[in-house]
């Protein structure tokens, strides 16, 4: 029968070496890295594609990590601003908003196909119009929707290139009724069936619903490839290190650029991910400010 004091020196040393009982206790102090990202697409695309990174991530780091799910683009932004996540997945514009708004922290790592994004201008097929190089001044006059108010691709980047198309007017001034569906796959939808004419859409939402069989070449179809810009990407808070130990942000970036697995990146629509800093959403800024959309 084993001693009670020989039972007591050998549970002294397993907390000495850091393991035993150590380990639980310590396990359970760390708070978890939350995570959201911008409802992009329909939820249960989003909850596929956000629970599998968050068990990637929490093997990878050696923490908890949690996927919250947010009801707009605005919601992420202020979520992340009031410190109820850590990271995010934001579009460009709102990486820049959340930036803005919370100083030091990081864009760390973009899709690779994030650094030239584009988007589709796409319309129902009852219109006649059809696929061309040139901007198509002759979506003037029908109805238009964007996608979510701070969408980069779904809304910042087409009412550019719509005031740039057709200088001193405003969309309203532009279409004959203009629109915000929310989410790009909802404005293919939309297009689709008729209850807008025209819309702007994300070119890998178009890409990952056609795959997918959401999509009716028959009703509607791609008119214009915008030129590339800067879009999606992982931002991270500047105080992570300090809750999750120096070096963190690092070991942050190099998991999410070290994704590998297919499962993981074809939800995103990405064949990778790549390192990225701030300096990389500099022209969104610019364009932000000249369409009044960032003060």
């Amino acid at each position: 029968m084993v001693g009670i004091g020989r039972i007591a020196r050998l549970a002294c040393g397993l907390l000495a070496a850091g393991i035993g009982f150590a380990g639980p206790a310590r396990a359970a102090d760390t708070p978890p890295l939350v995570f959201t990202g911008i409802p992009d697409q329909d939820e249960s695309r989003l909850v596929e594609r956000f629970g599998k990174v968050a068990k990637y991530l929490e093997d990878k780091l050696g923490v908890p990590v949690r996927y919250v799910p947010v009801k707009s683009y605005p919601a992420a932004v202020t979520a992340f601003t009031n410190g109820q996540v850590q990271l995010a997945w934001f579009g460009g514009f709102t990486g820049v908003q959340a930036r803005k708004a919370v100083p030091g922290s990081q864009a760390i790592a973009q899709g690779a196909e994030d650094a030239a994004f584009r988007f589709y201008l796409i319309a129902n097929a009852a219109t006649g119009l059809s696929r061309a190089a040139e901007f198509p001044k002759a979506i003037a006059g029908k109805t238009f929707t964007f996608g979510a108010r701070a969408s980069t691709s779904g809304r910042l980047m087409p009412e550019y290139r719509i005031r740039e198309a057709f200088p001193g007017k405003t969309p309203e001034q532009v279409f004959s009724r203009v629109g915000f569906s929310g989410d790009h796959s909802r404005t293919i939808q939309l297009v689709q069936s008729g209850a807008f004419e025209v819309g702007a859409v994300d070119f890998s939402v178009w890409d990952l619903d056609t795959k997918a069989g959401k999509v009716d070449a028959k009703a509607v179809s791609v008119i214009w490839e915008s030129p590339p810009f800067p879009d999606y990407q992982w931002t991270v808070r500047g105080d992570v290190d300090k809750t999750y130990g120096e070096g963190f942000t690092d070991k942050l970036r190099a998991a999410l650029t070290g994704v590998t697995d297919p499962a993981i990146l074809e939800p995103f629509g990405r064949s990778k991910f790549i390192p990225v800093t701030n300096a990389a959403y500099e022209p969104l800024i610019e364009v932000g400010k000249a369409t009044g959309l960032l003060d």
